[in-house]
């Protein structure tokens, strides 16, 4: 009796070179797994592989070392985006009261998204929440933009293809973690790390609008 032919995965879709925004669709499916939203501008679905924690460019660098080195992370004009474990949104409250940052909490400019609600929704996607897809930076290329217009999202840590991004995100189940191997980042860490910077800037703001004024 003959056996089964074995399976092969389909072969892909031709790159094409004059399509970026296909070529950027099929990285993020294809080579990373993350669910997109029609497009343009393409988006990434907030929720089932990560939740988002928007903070201040200057507050998101504070923390950068309480993130593993493969920890994804995006800027987008003076906003960083810094990709953190699914359900860190539900935790992010609770978390901030623990902390004592939850009373200052509506003046911090420090916002997470998680699946279903804190970001712009794709027109007719219906898909919760969306995340601009950041230009995935090409290997050896010096220009992370890739020929992206002014403004446009963009890596400063990109995922790398491959890899399941899961095991680099902050959790708050992660123990002492800094992205050690077999370690996930502390998102305990972080969250105090992100807050505090960011009442740093407010108040630094807030001191520069009273010198104007005076």
């Amino acid at each position: 009796m003959v056996g089964a032919p074995p399976t092969v995965p389909l072969p892909r879709p031709p790159l094409d070179p004059g399509d970026p925004g296909r070529r950027l669709r099929l990285y993020y499916e294809n080579d990373l797994g993350w669910p997109t939203v029609p497009g343009p501008p393409l988006g990434l679905v907030v929720g089932p592989r990560f939740d988002v924690l928007d903070v201040p460019a200057e507050a998101g660098r504070a923390a950068l070392r309480h993130l593993a080195p493969s920890s994804p992370v995006a800027v987008q004009g003076d906003r960083m985006r810094l990709l953190v474990a699914p359900g860190s949104a539900e935790e992010l409250p609770g978390l901030l009261e623990w902390l004592e940052w939850g009373a200052l909490l509506p003046e911090l400019d420090l916002t997470v998204v998680g699946a279903g609600g804190g970001a712009d929704e794709a027109a007719g996607a219906g898909a919760g929440a969306v995340m601009e897809a950041p230009g995935a930076p090409e290997r050896g290329e010096g220009d992370a933009r890739g020929g992206l217009p002014q403004g446009a999202a963009v890596w400063l840590r990109p995922p790398s293809p491959g890899c399941e991004v899961e095991a680099s995100l902050p959790t708050l189940s992660a123990v002492g973690g800094a992205g050690g191997a077999g370690r996930a980042p502390d998102l305990v860490r972080l969250v105090d790390t992100v807050a505090a910077a960011c009442h740093r800037v407010r108040l630094r703001r807030a001191r520069a609008q009273a010198l104007a004024f005076s």
